[in-house]
């Protein structure tokens, strides 16, 4: 279903699609690829929307942090904005202290993406990137496909990311949905329990940036091998939580499958309604942020929690970690699933089918 949403800051017209399918519906926006709302059962059929979204476009221009966006062409930082690729050092928009956060002041999330197919299952927007765009270089043309399928009793969001280019440049697509399982605006999310399929996780220095390699989860609040609630350990006094205001961290993943299929990598569990998030990616990394920097007038800090499946911060930097370089002739491509289920037994299963 289409409807009308309002107009960005520059009069573009937005739309707003609603996507269905048993036990699950989603509605997004042209604006930013939005997913303003995702309704899925709690463990009675109790139909909850459990991501944080706002009511108009007028919100949307003056309240959101990235509420919901598909951030690029970088999601994360970059640090002191700006990297050096085949010679040429290139200059980003610095909109997060010294850095460049989510692709620029003017980024993805701020753009309205072109409608390519609508189903009632399954949208497809587009956005063209010209070369110089926030300071990358490469035009550059990106697609993400939006997908539910449900059961009844639960569902999942199957996200596709693509891109191709026609000069090299970094591309490191995300998706910044913040989750509440109790549902949007229900309070804060430090009684959720969370695992991550993860033994590494990367600290940051004084400016959020990636410090090092990457150090082990195990003795530390970072472990989360095994369920454990968001708020247990995030008032210790550990450097990297002092420095982030609690989680803001990413987490090593075993990235995919042997066939490239999404692999596990992490599972959230909401014990008051049953419900549970699992989420598989083809990856690298996820970053955990558990909303430390939330003021909005409705939804303050901790209200909700992010699990951006990515590349590493600073990858352009960075020529020991993952790279994220894409070239002409090459394709991007990056599959996330958000699979949902709640019941009594919720949150038993085995971590990592």
């Amino acid at each position: 279903m289409r409807e009308d949403f309002g107009r960005s800051a520059d009069g573009t017209p937005v739309e707003r699609y609603t996507l269905t399918a048993a036990g699950l519906r989603a509605r997004v926006l042209t604006y930013g690829c939005v997913v303003q709302s995702l309704e899925v059962p709690d463990r009675h059929g109790g139909m909850d929307n459990v991501v944080i979204g706002l009511d108009s476009m007028e919100d949307y221009l003056t309240r959101s942090q990235f509420f919901g966006a598909v951030v690029g062409r970088f999601g994360n930082r970059v640090a002191g904005g700006r990297f050096t690729l085949e010679g040429r050092t290139f200059r980003l928009p610095v909109n997060d202290g010294p850095n460049s956060l989510h692709g620029g002041g003017t980024g993805f999330d701020r753009r309205v993406w072109s409608v390519q197919h609508a189903g009632p299952d399954r949208l497809v927007l587009a956005l063209d990137s010209e070369d110089g765009d926030q300071g990358w270089p490469g035009n550059l043309r990106a697609e993400v496909t939006y997908a539910v399928t449900g059961t009844g009793h639960g569902g999942e969001l199957r996200i596709g990311y693509r891109a191709v280019t026609d000069a090299p440049t970094h591309v490191n697509l995300t998706q910044h949905s913040y989750f509440n399982l109790a549902g949007a605006g229900s309070g804060d999310i430090l009684g959720h329990l969370l695992a991550l399929r993860a033994d590494r996780y990367l600290p940051v220095d004084e400016h959020m940036i990636p410090a090092g390699p990457p150090a082990p989860t195990v003795g530390t609040p970072f472990d989360f091998s095994s369920p454990v609630p968001v708020g247990a350990r995030i008032q210790e006094d550990h450097p990297q939580l002092r420095r982030a205001g609690g989680y803001d961290h990413t987490f090593v993943l075993p990235g995919p499958g042997p066939d490239g299929a999404p692999s596990p990598a992490a599972v959230v569990t909401e014990p008051g309604s049953g419900r549970v998030l699992r989420v598989d990616t083809t990856e690298p990394g996820v970053q955990f942020y558990s909303g430390n920097q939330l003021r909005d007038r409705v939804f303050g800090r901790g209200s909700g929690l992010c699990l951006e499946t990515q590349h590493f911060p600073d990858s352009p930097n960075r020529p020991d970690f993952p790279s994220t370089v894409l070239r002409p002739g090459e394709e991007y491509t990056s599959t996330t699933v958000y699979r949902f289920s709640a019941g009594d037994d919720a949150g038993k299963e085995p971590l990592w089918p």
